[in-house]
Parts: C-alpha cells; sequence; structure tokens
C-alpha cells in the first residue's frame, strides 16, 4: 500500500473528528508551551546555583610566626593530602591581605596602624561537595574536641560552615527539585497526549473493529493513527514555538539587559530549543498514538 494512502486517511480522520484532533492538538501545545519555558528556567537556575557553589572555599590560615619556607611546606602539605580534590590554590601574603582590606575599610585600618592579618592559603576545591573533606584532611578532630591542624606552622583552617552548608544544601534542593519537576513533567506530558489522542481513537473503535475482522493487519489500522498524531503533533509544535518566539521577542529580549538570571550565556539557544521542542511534540505524539491505538486492536 502507497504511504499516501495512509497520510490521505490520517488527515481525512483528523477533519473528520475536528474536536477531538484539536483536543490533542491543544494537548500538545500546552505540554510543548510548559517545556520550552521550564528547559531554560531550568537551565538559568541550575547555572546560578552552580555560580554560587563556585563561591564555596576553604581558608588555610599560617601562625604570625610562619616563614616562608613553612609557607611552601604547608602549600606542599595541601597538595598531598587533598587527594586531587584542589582545583585552585592562591596563596595571599599578609600584605597583600591587608591591602584588600584597607581599600575596603580606609578609616578602620588607618586606626590600626598595623597588620594583624595573617598570611592565607584560599583552596577553591574542584568539587564543591568536597569542602568538608578538605577541611577534615588539613584540620581533622581532635581527640579532645575541636580540630589540630597537622602542621604547626596552620593556624587555622576555616570553611565559613554555617555558609558551606546553606550554600550546599541549598543547591542540592533546587538541583534535586528541578529534576524531580522534569520527570513529572515528562510522564505527565506522556499521559496527557496518550489519553487525548485515545479519545479520538474510541471515537472510531466500531471502524477499527470491522477493518479487524475483514483481516486488516494491526500496522495497516496503526499507521493512520500513527500518522494523525505525527500531524498533530507537528502543529502543536510549531504553534507553541511561534508562541514562545513571540514572547522571546516581546517579554525576554527587552528585559535581558537588566536581568542577569534571563541573559544567562549557558541557556539553550532558541533555534536548538525549538528544534528539540518540535522533536518532542512529534514523538511524543506518535508514541501516545500507537500506544492507545493498543486497547482497540483486541477484538
Amino acid at each position: 500500500m502507497r504511504p499516501g494512502f495512509f497520510v490521505k486517511e490520517a488527515m481525512r480522520s483528523i477533519k473528520r473528528n475536528a474536536v477531538p484532533s484539536f483536543a490533542a492538538m491543544a494537548s500538545v501545545l500546552v505540554t510543548v508551551l510548559v517545556l520550552g519555558v521550564f528547559i531554560p528556567v531550568v537551565q538559568a537556575t541550575t547555572g546560578a546555583a552552580n555560580e554560587v557553589r563556585g563561591r564555596v572555599l576553604v581558608d588555610v590560615y599560617l601562625s604570625t610566626k610562619a616563614s616562608d619556607a613553612d609557607a611552601e611546606r604547608v602549600r606542599q602539605l595541601i597538595v598531598a593530602k587533598t587527594d586531587g580534590k584542589v582545583g585552585k590554590l592562591d596563596y595571599i601574603s599578609k600584605e597583600q591581605a591587608y591591602r584588600e582590606e584597607q581599600r575596603k575599610y580606609p578609616d578602620l585600618y588607618e586606626l590600626l596602624g598595623r597588620n594583624p592579618l595573617p598570611d592565607t592559603f584560599r583552596i577553591s576545591p574542584k568539587d564543591p561537595d568536597d569542602v568538608l573533606a578538605i577541611r577534615d584532611a588539613l584540620a581533622p578532630s581532635a581527640v579532645a574536641g575541636g580540630r589540630a591542624p597537622i602542621d604547626d606552622a596552620i593556624s587555622k583552617v576555616s570553611t565559613r560552615e554555617d555558609d558551606t552548608e546553606k550554600i550546599l544544601t541549598a543547591t542540592n534542593v533546587v538541583k534535586w527539585a528541578m529534576a524531580l519537576l522534569a520527570i513529572l513533567l515528562v510522564i505527565a506530558s506522556v499521559l496527557l497526549v496518550s489519553n487525548t489522542i485515545r479519545l479520538s481513537l474510541f471515537s472510531r473503535r466500531r471502524e477499527v473493529e470491522v477493518m479487524k475482522l475483514v483481516g486488516a493487519t494491526d500496522w495497516f489500522i496503526r499507521w493512520p493513527f500513527v500518522i494523525e498524531g505525527l500531524v498533530l503533533g507537528a502543529m502543536g509544535g510549531v504553534l507553541a514555538v511561534l508562541l514562545l518566539l513571540v514572547g522571546k521577542v516581546a517579554l525576554v529580549d527587552p528585559l535581558a539587559d537588566s536581568f542577569a538570571l534571563i541573559a544567562a550565556p549557558d541557556t539553550v539557544s532558541f533555534t536548538l530549543l525549538a528544534g528539540l521542542l518540535l522533536i518532542a511534540g512529534i514523538g511524543v505524539s506518535a508514541a501516545g498514538s500507537g500506544l492507545s491505538l493498543r486497547r482497540f486492536l483486541r477484538v
């Protein structure tokens, strides 16, 4: 049988069942529209969360009597004891730290008349989740309580613990919440499209039963409905992309200069997003129509 026959049957079915077909197309449109908004929001939120996580640091303060040789020894100890968890290691001398703080608080440091700041190693971990492991490696818990640095030249190892735990907890919650919402949205989309197309098929169940009784194969019956799903998915996807384009031009682009989150460079380009949404709309619709028809082939 020629493919044109199935296409013609699919288009005839859409015209004959305008209301269920419109409902299916509207379901695809809403689903794709929500996905089109959801994907960039997830990317922007994740990017912002990762940026915050990148600010998690470990500060290793040296004692006021530490020499240059002591500082070099501590540097080597940090590299050796952290098992490759260190992403970036900066040495901030007491003079450099004093100049930075004096620039921020000129009146306060002018009154001090001396430099109270120690030499410091500032560690940026490769993975923010390793920050506490790095702290434990450089200043393990002591038997009597508190923490004992692994070298006498180290005065204190600080992770800004309260801020670190808040940042790690908040960003992990954001990531898991976004992942859970994405999974729920995909499941809901598949069920919505499948059930909507099933309504369209239900109105033609007698026709399907007659075709089965006269010897038509399952795929001969299924192809027009699958093609119908492809057409409805494509129509819904195209309309959703057009609405997203209007929203982007009319709302998002004018606000991009004022809001850094909207202008986040790590979000997917609109062209790629449109292609992905069209593929998703067509694929979900085709799968939904095929799955929905299974019930009506059991005669």
